[in-house]
């Protein structure tokens, strides 16, 4: 039989570890599989569409890849760095998305996890366990909504009830069988400000979201140029993109974090949009090693600063671009030329 306080001591210690609340889901066949399904045959995943069609099967039914699994302990780690007009904070800060802005995140909360599984392990000798932070195939946010952590708002986030959204995802899990939690309704109501205020239209309608068309795909997911159009589209994103959330009547209210993990670091504090695009390779490998930007790499980075450089008129970023024309990194001189045509009104 389960020990009936585990999950008590194991929200304890969550807490001392500065995890985000817990929340106890069953392991079984996923509720969206058709969903899923549907979403990857319209094409809507881009790029990632091989990986995440070959790795469906697992997806929709853990136990597939992991027999043993009985209860998901999940985590929604909230990561608000700041309030306010993100305009009106210095360096690349404006630039990126909230969640980037700390140290790589999946470090950061995959640490905190496997901490907790130490303890599980601790409680529970023999216990068979594995920690995830939103890597592997496993449809996070489906768990968390099945261990009461929010519900699915209309531009596929998580939100909390009360607030906010601004949460990233972890799970352990176990061969326990621990008692789930209760899940909790749609609050979204008749609200579609995250649908009507997208910079792309990338929401086509309510929990459908098109890849193709999405700024945070677009910045960290792409690894060849944009699309044409898409520079113009990107706005002042470097990035990734928050405006879905920040129109959240849900986050109106969201207070930071006091948590340093998830803070700006001093890279991105003197780090302005001119200074990104004199970065070499080396340059940028030791200013953002640890960071989210890893993902995009300098390719990702500079492509994106480009388009934005151009956007925002950057006389200073722009004057950066000029001597990337000759860059090593063919993407990158071709995303020069053409944030230079179009800062010059040639097109």
């Amino acid at each position: 039989m389960p020990d009936p306080g585990l999950a008590g001591r194991l929200r304890q210690r969550a807490a001392e570890l500065r995890l985000g609340p817990l929340g106890f889901a069953r392991i079984g066949p996923s509720d969206h599989a058709d969903v899923l399904k549907r979403w990857l045959a319209r094409g809507h995943a881009a790029g990632m569409t091989w990986w995440m069609e070959r790795t469906a099967k697992d997806s929709v039914d853990l136990r597939r890849r992991f027999p043993w699994a009985r209860t998901a302990i999940v985590t929604a780690q909230p990561y608000l760095p700041y309030r306010g007009d993100r305009r009106a904070q210095g360096g690349l800060v404006p630039f990126v998305a909230r969640y980037a802005l700390g140290k790589d995140y999946h470090a950061t909360l995959l640490g905190r996890l496997e901490a907790l599984e130490t303890f599980l392990k601790r409680e529970a000798p023999g216990v068979e366990s594995r920690a995830y932070v939103d890597t592997g195939a496993i449809l996070e946010r489906e768990l968390a909504a099945r261990a009461g952590l929010g519900w699915f708002g209309k531009n596929t986030n998580l939100i909390r009830e009360g607030g906010p959204s601004w949460l990233l995802l972890g799970e352990i899990l176990t061969s326990l069988d621990l008692e789930p939690s209760t899940p909790v309704g749609d609050h979204c109501g008749t609200c579609t400000a995250c649908i009507d205020d997208c910079p792309t239209g990338a929401i086509l309608e309510p929990y459908v979201v098109d890849s193709n068309r999405c700024i945070s795909y677009l910045t960290i997911e792409l690894k060849d140029r944009l699309p044409e159009g898409d520079a113009e589209r990107l706005g002042d994103w470097v990035f990734g993109c928050d405006v879905c959330q920040e129109v959240c009547p849900w986050n109106d209210k969201a207070d930071p974090v006091d948590d340093p993990a998830f803070l700006p670091g001093e890279a991105l504090r003197r780090t302005d949009l001119a200074d990104l695009l004199r970065l070499d390779e080396p340059a940028f490998e030791a200013r953002f090693a640890g960071t989210p930007f890893e993902r995009p790499g300098r390719r990702g980075m500079l492509r994106s600063g480009l388009a934005v450089a151009a956007n925002t008129r950057d006389e200073a970023a722009l004057h950066a671009a000029e001597a990337l024309l000759d860059d090593a990194d063919p993407v990158v001189r071709a995303e020069a030329a053409a944030a230079l045509r179009r800062a010059r009104g040639e097109g």
